[in-house]
């Protein structure tokens, strides 16, 4: 792949030494670059409501993917699903992210990041609120799609809109803490089916029927509903501001987020003048101008064009390479991460039928996936007081979370590069040793680590796409890498029924060499540590 790695890396000498410590003292006369700018501002309260508004976000896509993966395991008899109707629910979600990726992309990157946010958030936690009516298995797929759908934009979104608040000093720190409210998100999930699923919640209201899974289905809408909510109260992004050349709304945003951060007045903010940062876009009919003082028929028009620059060198070759790397990492993650509450049902199933007797975790599986299920109303049971799904997903999630935080406290001494590289050789190791868990407790240690090492590659990987694409292509590059990362995710979930009835061998090999491919691809990596956005 022909990326100019050397380029990049002979400037990094530079671009730490610029980043870390200014080589000129920006007058108040003098305008300032986007990263002098945004340095100025300091750091305080208002990154920590960023923080915590990025936290309550990055719940909502792990939510929307998720959900089905504990409901299902209580649904089971109420919507009559079979295994194949189970990973065509995982997989529906996936479907619908992949259809929206490039117009979300696009969007954002025209019309900017805060009000489509809004939206975003608004309309996901509208299509999760009319799950919660589902009665059969049509409803319930058309919900998952429509999630899908809307919050694919939303997301990538999030990462840019929290990158252009902070300096190269934070950036990747906010990432690995977008993943590590991931890795959270995963522990708050089972516990909320914990507290919920095995209650009668069962009620009939306007001739529907519903049972304790719509009621999760129902909480589980709610970070999407007040993260549309509380984007009302934040300003647009200042970079996205500098780009369109709306350099007075962008110096309002400093100085806002400054006074915030120091407590001293907005006039105080030392910086008086920002650098000429325009990005300059064509439409079809010659027009020429920049992003923000274009009409919005005319920003739809000239950004069409900008799709052009990404699928061109120097960035046709690095979206390739992210691309790649996402796809096979996306894959064989989500592959594994939700079909975790069916394996452990599976073992617990096992035990059960066994008076509590354990076994390697190949042998359970083929017990389970080799015995005639349940499958006529009247035989379908569901064991709502399983408790061990649950605790053994908290596991699973805790350590991702744990993982991230450690991640986040290295990645500025170690680099990105360094740490993705040790998170996927983890990931391959312990995704092969799944198949020779002798035990559930080895089973359990084993599928925690292989998310851990999942979670920290791909939130990881989001940082170095942020940094290796400028602005006007950020999110585009984002979209489209998790746009054929999702593809892979929703044709896994689609052939993983199968592969477990074919054997215990094929899921968790093919997996692991999924993981393996990913981690040759990472060695062509450019280092983008400490590189000031563009």
């Amino acid at each position: 792949m022909d990326i100019d790695i050397d380029f990049i890396d002979s400037r990094k000498a530079s671009t730490v030494t610029d980043v870390r410590l200014p080589s000129r003292k920006v007058s108040k006369q003098e305008p300032a670059s986007f990263e002098e700018a945004i340095t100025a501002t300091q750091f305080g309260r208002y990154n920590i409501m960023l923080a915590f508004l990025a936290m309550l976000s990055s719940f909502c896509t792990v939510f929307d993917t998720s959900t089905m993966s504990y409901t299902f395991v209580a649904a089971h008899c109420d919507l009559e699903l079979t295994l194949s109707d189970k990973g065509l629910l995982n997989a529906v979600t996936y479907a619908g992210m992949i259809s929206s990726a490039v117009i979300w992309g696009f969007l954002f990157d025209v019309l900017g990041r805060r009000k489509l946010l809004i939206i975003g958030f608004i309309l996901d936690a509208i299509f999760v609120f009319m799950s919660v009516l589902t009665q059969g298995l049509t409803l319930l797929l058309v919900s998952k799609y429509l999630q899908g759908l809307i919050i694919n934009g939303p997301f990538a979104a999030v990462s840019a809109y929290i990158s252009e608040f902070h300096c190269a000093k934070y950036r990747p720190i906010y990432q690995m803490l977008i993943g590590t409210s991931n890795s959270f998100s995963s522990i708050v999930l089972p516990v909320l089916a914990w507290m919920i699923m095995p209650q009668n919640l069962d009620f009939q209201l306007m001739n529907m029927n519903f049972h304790s899974w719509n009621i999760f289905l129902l909480i589980s809408g709610l970070p999407a509903f007040l993260s549309g909510i509380c984007f009302v109260f934040f300003p647009e992004s200042p970079k996205f501001l500098m780009t369109c050349g709306e350099n007075e709304k962008a110096l309002k945003v400093f100085q806002k987020v400054y006074s915030i951060n120091t407590g001293h007045p907005p006039e105080t903010y030392p910086i008086k003048y920002l650098a000429n940062e325009t990005k300059f876009v064509k439409n079809g009919n010659g027009y020429e101008g920049t992003i923000g003082k274009q009409s919005k028929r005319q920003a739809l028009k000239g950004g069409f064009s900008q799709l052009k620059p990404i699928f061109l060198k120097p960035h046709v070759m690095k979206l390739l390479l992210t691309s790649s790397i996402f796809l096979f990492l996306t894959m064989a993650v989500n592959m594994l991460r939700l079909w975790l509450p069916q394996i452990f049902q599976m073992m617990t199933d096992y035990q059960v039928d066994h008076d509590g007797a354990s076994a390697p975790l190949c042998t359970m599986l083929d017990t389970s996936v080799s015995s005639p299920g349940n499958r006529t109303a009247e035989e379908c049971f569901v064991n709502i007081g399983n408790s061990g799904i649950y605790i053994n997903s908290i596991i699973v999630g805790a350590t991702a979370m744990c993982g991230n935080i450690v991640a986040a406290a290295l990645i500025r001494f170690i680099g990105k590069k360094k740490i993705l590289l040790v998170a996927l050789i983890f990931s391959t190791i312990f995704a092969v040793s799944m198949y020779f868990a002798s035990t559930p407790e080895v089973a359990i240690a084993s599928s925690s680590i292989f998310i851990a090492g999942g979670s920290v590659s791909n939130n990881v990987m989001i940082s170095v796409a942020v940094d290796l694409f400028p602005t006007t292509l950020r999110t585009m590059a984002i979209s489209v890498g998790m746009m054929i990362g999702r593809s892979g995710a929703m044709i896994g979930n689609f052939i993983f029924p199968y592969l477990l009835e074919s054997g215990c061998e094929a899921p968790f090999f093919v997996v692991a060499s999924y993981i393996f491919v990913a981690t040759l691809l990472t060695l062509m990596i450019p280092n983008t540590d400490m590189k000031p956005l563009t």
